[in-house]
């Protein structure tokens, strides 16, 4: 079902003005790259100029990501990807996540922390103990391996991100208010800060966070970098970078060693099937422009990441929202009721059903059972939208069985020339992650064992090589009449990750948004950034300002609890990216947007 021009700049309500962006949608018939950076977004435009796919430039983009947003992602954290290619039509996932020291255990954790042995919770998200080994290194050589065009070499590719560290670059607004916020984190974690802070002969100890505009250098991370080019995954997890983390880890009393990075040195990422949701509810099916060859218009297919990643909470939502739909529990809304008391209720209480499974089954499907088919089986969700009453929020939820019996990450997309297309999340988890730097090394370790539940029994406990929940997922749409690309996106930030999908995805299809406009709209989040998955099945709601004070105060009518963010706190809604795919003249030509709450940008080829 190729889209023409009509479903990126709907003329269907001309009298219909959608929400204005201040910024203009991004276009080229050669691929995009959109990232919240625009140096990193250069570092992948230059890597498709110079041959590679995007694939190839995904990495490249990651690891200039690592060099000037280190606040969001560095490769001492983990990725996951979607690869879609354009020759096949199909959509390859890869989990690049890393598990936890074979040496850790819910016992020895409980003991580290002083808990109680039926305690539950979680590990505090400074602590070294939530340390787990870091999957980017191995997830970005496996990526070009896999995925790549051949052309490149890693070193051609990780060449950008190298000059920035040895040359230095300018800090964008955004990375240097985060970098402020996290000094004092830096600084005591380990005795490695200095290499992440700027010289400085007036500030404490000759280093401080660096000011918008100034110039940071890294040279350490481009060392970093020059070694995983030479030498691949056993270059990181086996030598001067693996004993080095695996040192400063067991220094300040965890528990990880050289054999776990071994291990993940041997086992690499994994490659795993992609799951997917038919999303044709009356709204898409209605106002989304047939095919060009008349067909009737079949809706789209979404795919997302499986778990150990919380992708899946986007396809539930979406699949009741449908099924809400369906069984007339909720009308079909019109372009102005766009961001109403009724339609945000409606898609927060999906939400809200959707992450109430999620905290239970979301883990690691190679030690625990996770039943993903089931839980978006259209028999499952239509029972879990019986629970849904459009009259008030819900009492806190649990989870079903569908058997019967401020975190922060970068989210960005490339596509090109040859219509292939990667959605390529990259991520610390929670700022900074730990805060701790291997020794020479240039990088944090990331956080990500936080997520972990402490509690006997649940699915996601911490257990020795078990990879946590997960937050960061990447996402896609393909037209399910021919499997043609629709749009590579995705929104990052902890929790809110799902929401954002849902609710930009929505935008586009349901109201005609374009890929800017569907961004830049003001969204909602349900208690997300927490460190714990239960704390979003509250009654907590935030609220983006630009939505009406009417649907604030429907949304508190109806018994949510509604708190309005404003200025630097407009963080905690994400930061996203779209590209959109139609054709003209038989070329396919690729419309993005980059997220306004970054310091990024779409760049065309």
């Amino acid at each position: 079902m190729p889209l023409n021009a009509k479903a990126i700049y709907p003329a269907e309500n001309p009298d219909f003005v959608p929400f204005a962006s201040r910024r203009s949608v991004v276009h080229s018939t050669n691929g995009i790259v959109a990232c919240t950076q625009p140096l990193a977004a250069a570092a992948g435009q230059r890597i498709l100029r110079e041959g590679g796919n995007a694939a190839d430039a995904a990495v490249a983009v990651a690891a200039a990501l690592n060099m000037t947003e280190p606040s969001s992602t560095g490769i001492g954290g983990d990725m996951f990807c979607l690869f879609y290619n354009a020759k096949t039509k199909k959509i390859s996932a890869l989990n690049g996540s890393g598990r936890y020291s074979g040496n850790g255990s819910l016992e020895k954790i409980r003991k580290a922390l002083n808990l109680a042995p039926d305690a539950g919770g979680s590990i505090p998200m400074t602590s070294v103990h939530a340390v787990t080994v870091p999957g980017a290194a191995a997830g970005w050589v496996d990526t070009v391996e896999k995925f790549g065009s051949g052309k490149l070499s890693l070193e051609q590719i990780l060449t950008p991100a190298i000059e920035l560290g040895e040359e230095g670059f300018p800090v964008s607004e955004l990375a240097s208010f985060f970098w402020s916020e996290s000094e004092h984190l830096i600084r005591n974690a380990s005795p490695n800060f200095r290499e992440m802070l700027k010289d400085d002969p007036k500030a404490k100890d000759g280093v401080r966070y660096p000011r918008p505009g100034e110039i940071m250098k890294n040279p350490t991370l481009a060392r970093t970098f020059r070694t995983l080019a030479a030498e691949g995954k056993k270059g990181f997890y086996e030598g001067r970078i693996g004993q080095a983390l695996a040192k400063v880890v067991q220094d300040l009393g965890g528990f990880l060693t050289l054999d776990d990075l071994k291990h993940h040195a041997e086992t690499g990422s994994q490659e795993v099937d992609a799951i997917s949701l038919k999303f044709k509810g009356q709204n898409v099916v209605e106002k989304q422009t047939p095919g060009t060859d008349g067909t009737p218009n079949e809706g789209v297919e979404v795919w997302e990441h499986p778990p150990n990643g919380q992708g899946i909470v986007a396809l539930m939502a979406l699949g009741i929202l449908e099924e809400l739909e369906l069984a007339g529990k909720i009308p079909k809304f019109t372009q102005e009721q766009h961001n109403s008391a009724e339609y945000l209720h409606a898609v927060i209480e999906s939400l809200r059903i959707a992450f109430a499974d999620a905290s239970w089954w979301v883990t690691d499907p190679d030690v625990e059972k996770v039943p993903s088919q089931g839980l978006i089986s259209r028999p499952y969700l239509a029972e879990r939208a019986k629970l849904f009453n459009p009259d008030k929020a819900s009492d806190i939820l649990d989870h079903g069985s569908p058997a019967h019996n401020h975190c922060d990450t970068v989210y960005f997309a490339v596509t090109d020339k040859e219509g292939n297309g990667i959605s390529f999340i990259n991520s610390n988890y929670g700022g900074f992650g730990t805060c701790i730097i291997p020794e020479g090394c240039g990088f944090t370790l990331q956080n990500r064992g936080a997520n972990f539940s402490l509690k006997e029994g649940h699915p996601n406990v911490l257990a020795p090589r078990k990879r946590p929940y997960h937050t960061i997922i990447p996402a896609m749409i393909t037209n399910p009449s021919d499997g043609s690309l629709h749009s590579v996106y995705g929104v990052m930030g902890g929790f809110m990750q799902p929401q954002g999908h849902v609710q930009v995805l929505l935008n586009m299809l349901a109201f005609n948004y374009n890929p800017q406009a569907a961004l830049d709209s003001p969204r909602i989040c349900i208690g997300a950034g927490m460190p714990e998955v239960g704390k979003v099945l509250d009654r907590s709601v935030y609220v983006e300002e630009g939505i009406s004070d009417e649907a604030v105060e429907g949304l508190k009518k109806l018994g949510h609890q509604v708190t309005v963010l404003k200025g630097w706190k407009r963080g905690m809604f994400g930061r996203g990216q779209v590209i959109r795919c139609h054709y003209e003249d038989g070329k396919i030509v690729y419309s993005a947007g980059s997220d306004l709450r970054g310091d990024g940008m779409a760049i065309p080829v």
